[in-house]
């Protein structure tokens, strides 16, 4: 039996992935999640580990390829049938821009029966003629592209990049993923550890009260100054669900009401139970 914190470092494989071509190190960190605008869901599927280095100086120029689905789902999203195909599209997409152009692939949008991909160029030279000689293989697909400058990557940090509770969902998968790996089958319900952190006692008696009819118990109460500006730290556990139709719906109720509390909801914790 073991535990898990929420926050897990997942690595790619870079041979799979955009190879930047320029001296910057970081760790590829790939990973989707869900959005949802005025009722058109949408899924981005983005490089959260570009946000360690961007924005990069030099690769000030965004384009975008928006391709038009034949065959998407009813909720505007894509479909098994047609997924092959456009797997296929962005990997040309990405092989023809790598070999002609400086770009950095920085992920994609599918939404409303289109799915756009984003790339951050330093040479956009020709990019139309790049573009247009990728897509020529595959004739039977609308698509269309554009360009602006965006020298401080406001679109990847505004529009790409997940809202902190977009950002928990992913760690939520993540910790549920690690758990398949080691064997876990997520059926049994189990123990569900909690930490918060609050400003103030008061912050923290608050949202104990706010949550004195849902079960949780406390397993840690107290106050140290090393946890900086949230000294007073909170641990509740209750058992629950532990699976990917399930994890969301506590996790994100206490991360939203430590949010009301002017407290830090930082992440659950739980065992390895195998069958």
């Amino acid at each position: 039996m073991g535990l898990f914190k929420k926050f897990f470092k997942i690595k790619t494989d870079q041979t799979q992935e955009q190879q930047l071509p320029l001296a910057v190190e970081y760790d590829e960190e790939w990973d989707f999640y869900f959005s949802n605008a005025d009722d058109i869901i949408g899924s981005f599927y983005i490089d959260l580990g570009l946000a360690k280095v961007a924005p990069l100086e030099s690769y000030s120029n965004l384009i975008w390829v928006s391709v038009k689905m034949n065959n998407p789902q009813s909720d505007g999203l894509s479909s098994n049938e047609e997924s092959n195909t456009l797997y296929q599209i962005e990997d040309r997409l990405k092989d023809f821009i790598n070999k002609k152009h400086q770009a950095i692939y920085t992920g994609r949008l599918t939404s409303n029966g289109k799915r756009d991909f984003y790339f951050y160029f330093v040479d956009s030279f020709l990019h139309d003629k790049t573009i247009s000689e990728s897509m020529i293989a595959f004739p039977y697909y609308e698509y269309d592209f554009g360009i602006k400058e965006d020298i401080k990557w406001d679109h990847y940090f505004e529009f790409q990049y997940p809202l902190p509770r977009q950002f928990q969902s992913i760690q939520n998968r993540r910790v549920l993923y690690q758990l398949e790996k080691n064997g876990d089958t997520l059926v049994k319900e189990r123990r569900v550890d909690h930490w918060l952190y609050f400003k103030t006692s008061v912050d923290k008696e608050i949202f104990l009260q706010k949550i004195t009819n849902d079960g949780f118990n406390i397993g840690d109460d107290d106050y140290d100054v090393q946890y900086g500006a949230s000294p007073y730290r909170l641990r509740i556990f209750r058992t629950d669900k532990v699976d990917f139709d399930n994890i969301d719906d506590y996790t994100l109720y206490l991360w939203e009401l430590s949010q009301i509390c002017n407290g830090e909801y930082d992440g659950w914790e739980t065992s390895v139970e195998k069958e």
